[in-house]
């Protein structure tokens, strides 16, 4: 146990097995369990986590047949041979004392293929392919693939597995009337439709014998029209308990539900409620789950006792070593999670490997490897944004002398104005991580320094990286000079007054965060759970089915119109995973969105545009705010070059077109790896 935090570090006993804290790496899918070739990359990707101080690690999702896969030839265990390549992964786990479950999912009608099959042939929003019916002897054959999925996952070495039976997949898919429309014994009256995960569970623990965890992913929350009821959700937690379960972890919310569940906005521990409310019902221990990203927040939800153990995917994606840094007393050391999706689920979406936009070494620990300087460098870092911080402090750790510059007054750069948008308060744990690294390895921070080329010679520097960010751009439109034109950067920091009706030019991310910026007020950087389960319709009485009620309109602090030159939708561009979200917020403020608008000019009267070539319009407002992109900060970059100074760009200063953290701190380590190298 530990002082600092000792209901997390306090070990949980299940009998014929222990397991030493109360924290569990929730299951997320990372590519590279689809391709045998890959799993040396998956071993080392939960060794980390194991060796970090995670009690119990949760694969990503493994199908039990075919017919249940994810993609076409994705992650599958249902063949003999396919044990061997697990067992390094189970083997690399055990080898620092933590235990390891497979994740057994049946994808359904979510299934990206043209197989997938469902209670009824009923297409899901998320996939292309309509699946079909499967047919009585096919649920059978199911049942006995799950079960012999669980005996291979013991062969393998696995201490358990976790059955999917939330977020809408296989097994959600049969529990509601919305996607189970049938008329024997698997459909109609709730006693048939929950049949199927109860025979799951009780096929599963015959198979792997008494002394084998099974965690059932229980979906407490569906959070969708015609989800479950709270006496299903009971009712069938109490059959799971019965049938053999060992574990039951919160599942929160179907893939297709319109409630954002996990990303950045969502308050902290927003969804420890509804685990607290099955407590009554249930008799083992309960996992609960979804943004739960520091030691301090888990502790609190166990000391409470609203769970048994704590799910944390994500922030052990940003740090392996979160558990043991907790447990030394350093929770500033850790590398929080954000809850960006930008790097883990808008990759997993788009077929690509997860990573993680602070930890860009998450699941590429076999490529980015770092060693410490055979020959030390003195190496000048220009810019303290997200680039020039990850470049810093990675070439300090290697044991080169590091100079940090920059002109502002703190270091971020644009995580300083990120953080201040409604929403983004977790920035602020980005900037504190980098902080205490840069403190930590010995770099020498100037700030308030203009830095050019005789500061530089002058240093005798080996190499220069230059990490200068970005500048907006100015775009030219008639009138661009005009009193009620701003800037992005002057109303997030508060420098000028802003009136009541504006216009803003420019859709991208940065576009989105004005908007958001100015339908809230500067003092409504963060929600409490209430106030967010009462704008996004949550009801935690569960009066109705899915948990869901009618939201309360918020009350926007201004009218806000957010255009956009290109024709396509407005917001396409943000991710993929949760640009639906901000879309939704600036709806639900009533923002007017425009696309394929032309910027004709900007006068007393307001903006005036023409949509598509055709319509024109004047936009009546106070302000108008450009944030019609960026352009990289070279001032100093050829200078260097003629004085012959090896440079190299990265971030903003590498490519401007939108910015992106994730790109710059991976350029950052990348970077840095090839100073080590030269």
């Amino acid at each position: 146990m530990s002082e600092n935090y000792p209901h997390l570090f306090r070990p949980l006993d299940l009998g014929y097995t222990q397991l030493k804290n109360r924290s569990v790496m929730g299951s997320m899918h990372t590519g590279l369990e689809d391709r045998s070739k890959h799993f040396p990359a998956l071993a080392k990707y939960f060794e980390e986590r194991a060796r970090g101080g995670v009690a119990l690690c949760v694969t990503g999702g493994f199908a039990p047949n075919l017919a249940g896969s994810l993609l076409p030839l994705g992650s599958k265990l249902s063949r003999s041979w396919e044990t061997g390549r697990h067992a390094q992964v189970t083997s690399a786990v055990h080898a620092h004392g933590s235990k390891i479950a497979l994740q057994i999912l049946h994808a359904g009608r979510y299934g990206y293929t043209p197989i997938c099959v469902s209670a009824s042939a009923i297409k899901s929003p998320i996939s292309m392919f309509k699946p079909r019916a499967i047919s009585k002897r096919g649920i059978h054959k199911t049942i006995r693939d799950y079960a012999n999925t669980a005996r291979l996952a013991r062969k393998a070495g696995y201490d358990g597995v976790e059955i999917m039976g939330s977020e809408g997949y296989f097994i959600n898919q049969f529990l509601v009337e919305r996607t189970n429309k049938r008329n024997d014994e698997w459909g109609g009256e709730f006693e048939n439709r929950m049949r199927l995960p109860v025979e799951i569970v009780r096929a599963v623990r015959e198979a792997a014998g008494d002394d084998f965890m099974i965690i059932y992913r229980l979906s407490m929350l569906d959070l969708v029209e015609g989800g479950s009821t709270w006496e299903e959700v009971v009712t069938l937690g109490k059959a799971i308990e019965a049938a053999g379960a060992t574990i039951i972890n919160t599942g929160i919310g179907w893939h297709e539900a319109r409630i954002p569940t996990i990303i950045t906005p969502v308050p902290r521990a927003a969804f420890t409620w509804v685990t607290e409310k099955i407590r009554e019902h249930i008799q083992l221990p309960l996992i609960t789950s979804n943004r739960i990203n520091s030691p301090d927040t888990a502790e609190a939800v166990l000391a409470s006792g609203q769970a048994d153990m704590i799910s944390m995917a994500r922030p052990f994606l940003a740090d392996a070593e979160f558990m043991n840094k907790a447990q030394a007393g350093h929770p500033e050391q850790i590398n929080t999670c954000i809850a960006c999706n930008q790097a883990c689920l808008d990759h997993v979406f788009k077929a690509k490997r997860a990573s993680c936009l602070v930890n860009p070494r998450a699941c590429h620990e076999t490529e980015f490897i770092t060693k410490a300087a055979s020959s030390h460098k003195n190496v000048a870092v220009v810019g303290a944004g997200p680039a020039g911080l990850s470049a810093a402090c990675e070439l300090a750790e290697m044991g080169h002398k590091v100079d940090l510059y920059d002109r502002a007054k703190a270091t971020g750069g644009q995580f300083n104005l990120a953080r201040k948008i409604p929403g983004k308060t977790e920035f602020n744990e980005t900037v504190r991580y980098f902080n205490q690294r840069l403190k930590a390895a010995g770099v020498r921070v100037h700030l308030e320094t203009e830095v050019d080329v005789n500061v530089l010679n002058n240093g005798s520097y080996d190499q220069v990286v230059l990490a200068t960010g970005v500048v907006p751009r100015t775009p030219r439109i008639d009138g661009i000079d005009h009193a009620k034109v701003c800037s992005y950067i002057d109303v997030i920091e508060n420098r000028v007054p802003v009136g009541e009706r504006v216009a803003v030019i420019g859709a991208g991310g940065i576009g989105f965060d004005v908007a958001e910026l100015l339908v809230h007020s500067h003092s409504e950087q963060t929600m409490n759970i209430t106030q967010f389960n009462n704008e996004w319709g949550i009801d935690e009485e569960y009066r109705e089915r899915g948990g869901l009620k009618s939201p309360i309109a918020p009350h926007p602090q201004k009218q806000v119109t957010l255009l956009q030159r290109k024709t396509t939708k407005v917001g396409a561009g943000l991710g993929k995973t949760s640009g639906w979200a901000h879309r939704a917020s600036l709806e639900a403020n009533q923002v007017d969105m425009i696309a394929g608008a032309r910027y004709d000019r900007i006068d007393n009267a307001g903006l005036h545009i023409t949509i598509n070539d055709k319509e024109k319009r004047v936009i009546a407002c106070d302000n108008v705010v450009i944030c019609a992109g960026q352009e990289s900060e070279l001032a100093i970059y050829e200078p260097l070059q003629q004085a012959g100074i090896p440079v190299h760009l990265i971030g903003g200063a590498h490519i401007a077109s939108e910015l992106d953290a994730k790109r710059a701190i991976r350029e950052g380590l990348e970077t840095a790896i090839k100073i080590n190298e030269i």
